[in-house]
């Protein structure tokens, strides 16, 4: 009888998670937004608060609003 649960075992390298692109990063890269939300992402690491960052919250707004 199987166990419950899933038995998967397989662990990957964290240079094998390191290489696959992040489905999230994927997705805005095909929406022509991805220096946007690059700029973003810096302010945010350097700012630690959206608030301090309206300007590039706006830009990436903008840029996905016009690609929808």
């Amino acid at each position: 009888m199987a166990k419950p649960g899933h038995t998967w075992n397989r662990s990957r390298s964290l240079e094998e998670e390191e290489d696959e692109e992040d489905p999230v990063d994927a997705m805005i890269s095909r929406t022509g937004c991805a220096e946007q939300h690059r700029e973003l992402q810096e302010c945010m690491a350097a700012r630690q608060d959206w608030r301090h960052c309206q300007p590039q919250v706006r830009a990436f707004g903008e840029c996905m609003a016009q690609r929808q």
